[in-house]
């Protein structure tokens, strides 16, 4: 997937300025696809003069003209049509997980400290989703066919946090097993 999919699939909820975009990026989209506020931007001149996307300038207050982009028919058909091709599996490239099979031949500690920084993160995370969820899909079975795909994104975060989560807690038991550890101490 290219950030011009992510990009279409925004403009196709809502028409937004390059401005509401990055900050849909930064609370939702983000959690998933990742982009920088210059990468949108640029993206967005690019879709512009490929066709995909429409602007409109309005007007503001003592600040320069704000464009306001659509998705255009193009984008549209551009879209449908990589909505049809079979998405392939994302190659799992993973710094912690390389760091943790190489707890045996670096700092212990500062490993396991950083699996429980993770642990936290996973915690924080997903009390954000949970709360999200409560608050925006409080009832799933009144949601209509897009609030439904938004919440089954979100269904997919939480569950990613969740097995975030019981991992890092499974390495910490794991390694709490005085037979597991080098110097027969108990604690991670």
């Amino acid at each position: 997937m290219a950030l011009e999919h992510a990009i279409l699939v925004s403009l196709a909820e809502r028409t937004a300025s390059g401005y509401d975009l990055t900050r849909r990026f930064d609370k939702s989209i983000g959690y998933f696809w990742r982009a920088s506020h210059q990468q949108i931007y640029k993206v967005l001149g690019r879709m512009e003069a490929d066709g995909l996307v429409s602007s409109k300038a309005v007007p503001q207050q003592g600040r320069p003209d704000k464009k306001i982009y659509a998705i255009t028919e193009d984008g549209r058909a551009t879209l449908l049509a990589w909505s049809r091709e079979p998405t392939s599996m994302e190659p799992l490239r993973s710094a912690f997980a390389v760091k943790v099979r190489g707890l045996p031949y670096g700092d212990r500690d500062a490993v396991l400290a950083d699996v429980r920084r993770r642990r936290e993160q996973h915690l924080a995370t997903l009390a954000f989703y949970r709360e999200d969820e409560a608050h925006t899909f409080g009832d799933p079975a009144a949601l209509d066919s897009a609030q439904t795909a938004q919440y089954a994104v979100l269904r997919g975060g939480i569950l990613l946090e969740e097995a975030g989560l019981a991992w890092c807690e499974e390495i910490l038991a794991l390694l709490s097993d005085p037979s597991a550890r080098p110097d027969g101490s108990a604690t991670p």
